[in-house]
């Protein structure tokens, strides 16, 4: 069974979410983004898993919950980051980020019987998901992260492996990437929270 990772920061004013500001403030923006963190995580927590692991940079709160272990994000760029994250693996494992709360379990249970890769695109030319049956981190140290082009680089990086594509999500990164995740997934807290936000007539 595969090992599911969820790379995150700690929703803290400032620290995360950046590119929601404007319009929204940054401790709304942090408000946006604990939703999103809540959602992912819960719908990890109903995935069937060997092993759920939260590698965080920051501390837990009450959005965590029970069943994942928290492992520190070590220090690095964030190629070095996802590299250690899987490093931290002995058999098979699927990363995703906090950005994708439109995500189901259904595209989590995933099945490396006939393969030995997963990729999941971004809509904005990056990756939401990535999985490996044997995790090498040698193939995320030195992809250029944070670009158009980061989906292309990485998926690059597969070459030589039996790759199952993901269908491509949409990562919260502006505020109309979130208004068409919330509508991705109208019950989600992600949802409910930018609906407080902007009902004031925002």
């Amino acid at each position: 069974m595969t090992t599911l990772l969820v790379i995150a920061k700690e929703p803290r004013p400032g620290r995360v979410k950046t590119r929601l500001t404007p319009p929204f403030t940054p401790e709304e923006a942090a408000a946006l983004a604990e939703a999103s963190l809540a959602d992912t995580l819960d719908v990890v927590a109903r995935t069937p898993a060997r092993r759920r692991v939260l590698v965080l940079e920051g501390a837990p709160g009450p959005w965590l919950p029970p069943g994942f272990d928290v492992v520190r994000q070590c220090a690095g760029g964030l190629d070095e980051r996802l590299a250690a994250a899987f490093a931290g693996c002995d058999g098979p494992a699927l990363l995703i980020g906090m950005d994708t709360p439109q995500v189901t379990p259904e595209l989590l249970t995933v099945d490396f019987a006939d393969c030995e890769a997963y990729f999941g695109p971004a809509e904005d030319g990056g990756f939401w998901a990535l999985g490996l049956a044997r995790p090498d981190p040698a193939r995320l140290r030195g992809v250029p992260m944070s670009t158009p082009e980061t989906g292309a680089a990485q998926r690059a990086r597969l070459t030589g492996l039996r790759v199952r594509q993901l269908p491509p999500l949409r990562d919260v990164d502006t505020a109309y990437d979130a208004e068409l995740v919330a509508k991705a997934a109208p019950g989600g807290r992600f949802a409910t929270e930018l609906e407080r936000l902007t009902g004031a007539g925002r």
